[in-house]
């Protein structure tokens, strides 16, 4: 009778909501997820200040005097703010001519490379050909190699083509060293672009290519977006190939161009913070221009297929 007695009131606390039923469950649950919500923005909150901190200390740096960037007390804020760093950094010889050669070899090398990798990976993703499946792994394979380990064979190549001390050289080196992950990129939206749209445009008169560059290629901008900015990225940040391949001073690159801030007297720390800042802003202007498209092709571009 006990026994019985016992059951009926667990049951009844059950119903009544108290002790341990689906509501109190529920609630505990709730809690639970939102501790864990709290724990992941305090660890994605110091990620953030880990990452963020260089680029203050770049920008802070390129606003104190120079007398304050050598002292031995630092400090999180500077004590004064100057804008000499950034008129140095704009009155250094060959500052257009740097501008100049960076928009003419990353421009046209990612224009290119989009154009290449775009036409690859409808290549790859539409067609069936013997040794597909190991092309596809040779172009991931490549990306492993580092720049440094193939800069003697580009250095004779380039000399026996006469592309030493050339832009279209440089072009040649970023385009082609973009291309294998821009391709694979690329690939994952066309497979996500189902193949009756090009049918049908087929159908109504289209040539293959035609279908392909009046459906397809409109609906491949996220993919695009984020191919681009990787490929802008690579280029416009790379230095020890162009340094190599370019030998006169009006046609360094801002990267290689940095150089000038390095001299017998010593490094002018202050200008020299000032001129990264400037080069930072182009790829920093592109990247919020297409940050949309870039996100949705990150999430999306490269995990089917």
């Amino acid at each position: 009778m006990s026994a019985s007695t016992t059951q009926a009131g667990s049951r009844a606390t059950d119903r009544t909501g108290s002790g341990t039923g689906p509501e109190d469950r529920a609630q505990v649950l709730r809690q639970d997820r939102k501790k864990n919500r709290i724990g992941y923005n305090i660890a994605g909150l110091a990620v953030f200040v880990v990452m963020a901190f260089p680029v203050y200390w770049l920008i802070i740096s390129s606003l104190r005097p120079n007398h304050e960037i050598r002292s031995y007390d630092q400090t999180l804020w500077p004590s004064s703010l100057t804008f000499d760093n950034f008129q140095r950094a704009v009155n250094q010889p060959n500052f257009g001519t740097a501008i100049q050669s960076s928009l003419i070899i990353c421009g046209v090398a990612v224009l290119g490379g989009m154009l290449l990798a775009t036409i690859a990976a409808f290549a790859i993703a539409r067609f069936r050909f013997r040794g597909r499946k190991f092309f596809m792994i040779v172009l991931l394979a490549v990306q492993l190699l580092p720049p440094t380990a193939m800069l003697i064979p580009i250095y004779i190549q380039l000399n026996d083509l006469g592309g030493l001390n050339e832009y279209w050289g440089v072009i040649v080196i970023y385009l082609v060293s973009t291309l294998p992950f821009a391709t694979w990129m690329i690939r994952g939206f066309v497979i996500n672009i189902p193949p009756e749209l090009e049918e049908s445009a087929m159908v109504d008169g289209c040539s293959r290519m035609g279908a392909f560059w009046r459906v397809t290629f409109p609906l491949l901008a996220p993919g695009l977006a984020a191919a681009a900015i990787f490929s802008l990225i690579t280029a416009w940040n790379e230095y020890l190939l162009a340094y190599v391949v370019l030998q006169d001073n009006d046609k360094y690159t801002l990267n290689v161009w940095l150089m000038n801030f390095t001299t017998s007297r010593g490094i002018d720390y202050g200008a020299l913070m000032a001129a990264s800042t400037l080069i930072a802003i182009p790829v920093v202007a592109f990247f919020l221009l297409v940050q949309k498209y870039m996100a949705t092709g990150l999430t999306s571009g490269a995990v089917k297929g």
